[in-house]
């Protein structure tokens, strides 16, 4: 865990989750910044059609929902994709320690910026058109991930079906035998 994290959220209380536990619903009110200690959190929002979409998947060392520190309101759902820990801070504490330390405050910032760069990177691979170019554009900046990352969850970091993906995949096998 980065240094200036840990100091930040020294005293905050520390709460674990079973796998498929959630932490907060789309609309709750936002009170406390969450920092995943290990384990991994899924952002979740669900379409009108009822498809899933993986805003973010959280490890070890992220700031869950770190825009929702300046919202008043969640706009998706996190849930533990594995059992999980999390240190929780209330939102003014967070807000104040911020402002307090300078040093603090650019780290948070960088960390903002990161966010909005991955964010823009989901956008990308999302305006692609085939699987294939998803997958392939998905293992470029995440080398060495596959396979150790479940295809469904690939397949909604993606924007596609569970299904989609493992056709592609034996499409790919079928040209490699």
């Amino acid at each position: 865990m980065s240094d200036w994290l840990s100091q930040v959220f020294s005293d905050a209380v520390r709460r674990s989750y079973g796998k498929g536990e959630r932490l907060f619903h789309t609309g709750d009110s936002i009170l406390n910044v969450f920092l995943v200690l290990d384990g991994q959190i899924d952002l979740i929002r669900v379409t009108p059609s009822g498809n899933e979409i993986v805003l973010h998947s959280a490890g070890q060392s992220t700031v869950l929902a770190e825009a929702s520190v300046y919202s008043k309101v969640y706009h998706c759902d996190a849930i533990a994709r594995s059992e999980a820990t999390v240190a929780q801070l209330g939102t003014n504490v967070f807000k104040d320690r911020l402002a307090s330390n300078r040093t603090w405050g650019e780290n948070w910032a960088a960390s903002l910026a990161h966010s909005v760069q991955r964010a823009r990177l989901n956008t990308e691979v999302r305006s692609l058109k085939k699987v294939s170019d998803r997958f392939d554009f998905w293992m470029s900046v995440n080398p060495g991930a596959f396979p150790e990352r479940q295809i469904k969850d690939i397949a909604a970091e993606i924007g596609v079906s569970p299904e989609a993906l493992y056709r592609e995949l034996a499409k790919r096998r079928g040209k490699d035998a």
